[in-house]
């Protein structure tokens, strides 16, 4: 089953359900000053999880574009993704726990025919600091679905991701754990913004038996271990509190907030934990191995960096987004900007964006037309930004080069970023890349520097007395 497939069967799905599939909102938020992107499914929908009252009813459903680059230097492992599809269904003061986690079990084990043996959940443990009950509720509702299905259902409370790693948790199909399955913008209960809306949730993994654990990330694999091993498809959140000044109070109505992974559900339904391998990615990356002539299997991460950020580009430029050295734009432009120097390693040093643009916009442009109206567009934008930013690289290049043989400091990360026109993100990477050594107090070195040149802009620009 593709990508495509699933996400249409999805919205199908609950739409049977009397849900009402609402149009992706664009990757720039409306009205939110707290954030770049929309970086989630729930996002858009803020002002109705907290008690408005949304024009199309209290049922909801979409796929929702969504972009995220906190962790971009991990884009390159088989998993992560800047830019992801979230299929979303909510219930705005509807139904809850008892109708919505049978519901996405239905979807992921009949529509799209994953082996619920293979299937892993966790649930949140509590917070007596904040009087917030362990939900015992969820995982009575997973245990008869997964005995339903002839699965074993045993349960551990393992606490932390810490513990769970370090102790592990015997296999067990049901896990709680603590501040992982609470859910809201800033992550953990106590980051919540005031007054915002968060609550417990529940989570589903897929394992992939073949995958073996990689100790690097602890002793012992659980669900939410990082080696790979398991994958996570989605959550559910029982959206039931509002942060406050002092604490949390209930939400005037319970809502659920369910985001399940595209890609990642995609990865699972053709049995590979590569999500690089579905329909939403693969033709990128065939298509730079007919450029480059390298393959995937040997310039994997180059690959994966170069598709996800192109694809990530080209959502932006179409929601109206173009490079700069402010705010969105800056972070397109340094998603361009490593997708050229990953490029560098595939051998790719012509200009290539305008011959993967139009893959993106082939794979994507039945179901958002909007990224086939904008194609030719989106094209010039990032060719042009390519085209600016070789002569850059080469020159930074050479000079970082020339620095090298004695390490490489602070001072000269800003002649690079200053002069070169090299943003110091890249020239730290290149460092780490190439094994040169850089100073240990080079953030402080740089500031140093930026300081400086600042004061002599302000003289500069002082009127004579």
């Amino acid at each position: 089953m593709t990508a495509d497939e699933i996400r249409r069967i999805f919205l199908e799905y609950m739409a049977e359900r009397g849900h009402v599939v609402i149009p992706r909102a664009p990757l720039i938020p409306k009205d939110d000053p707290t954030t770049l992107f929309t970086g989630s499914g729930m996002q858009p929908l803020l002002p109705y999880l907290l008690g408005e009252q949304h024009p199309d009813g209290t049922r909801l459903a979409d796929g929702q574009t969504c972009l995220r680059v906190q962790d971009v230097e991990e884009v390159g492992d088989n998993r992560h993704t800047t830019f992801f599809e979230m299929l979303g269904n909510w219930s705005l003061g509807d139904y809850f726990k008892q109708e919505q986690i049978p519901q996405v079990w239905t979807f992921l084990t009949e529509k799209v025919g994953l082996d619920p043996a293979r299937i892993y959940v966790s649930c949140f443990s509590g917070d007596p600091e904040h009087d917030i009950p362990k939900d015992e509720e969820s995982a009575a509702i997973w245990t008869r679905l997964f005995e339903e299905a002839g699965v074993s259902s045993d349960q551990v409370d393992v606490g932390t991701e810490e513990h769970a790693a370090a102790v592990g948790t015997g296999g067990a199909r049901i896990a709680f754990y603590s501040k992982k399955n609470w859910w809201c913008r800033g992550g953990k209960a106590e980051d919540m913004p005031v007054g915002e809306p968060g609550g417990p949730d529940t989570e589903m993994f897929y394992l992939f038996p073949h995958v073996e654990h990689d100790p690097a990330y602890g002793e012992h694999c659980h669900q939410n271990c990082d080696c790979g091993r398991f994958i996570e498809l989605g959550n559910s959140v029982f959206m039931e509190y509002r942060k406050t000044e002092t604490g949390f109070e209930p939400l005037p109505r319970r809502n659920v907030d369910y985001g399940g992974g595209l890609a990642r559900i995609a990865a699972a339904a053709i049995d590979s934990p590569d999500v690089f391998r579905i329909g939403l990615l693969w033709p990128i990356i065939e298509r730079l191995e007919e450029l480059s002539g390298a393959s995937y299997e040997t310039e994997t991460r180059a690959m994966r960096v170069i598709a996800d950020h192109l694809r990530g580009a080209t959502f932006l430029a179409v929601d109206g987004v173009r490079p700069g050295n402010k705010a969105q734009g800056y972070v397109m432009r340094r998603l361009i900007r490593r997708a050229v120097r990953f490029a560098f390693d595939l051998g790719l040093e012509e200009n290539f964006f305008p011959q993967i643009i139009p893959t993106i916009a082939g794979i994507y442009e039945e179901h958002f037309p909007e990224v086939g109206l904008h194609a030719q567009e989106v094209e010039a934008i990032l060719a042009k930004e390519e085209q600016s930013f070789r002569r850059t690289l080469r020159k930074g290049l050479k000079q970082l080069k020339a620095y090298a043989a004695d390490g490489v400091t602070g001072r000269e990360l800003f002649v690079l970023s200053d002069t070169y026109g090299f943003p110091v993100e890249l020239s730290t990477e290149e460092v780490a890349r190439q094994g040169i050594s850089l100073s240990e107090h080079w953030r402080d070195e740089f500031d140093e520097e930026l300081a400086a040149q600042r004061a002599r802009s302000q003289r500069a620009s002082l009127p004579a007395s």
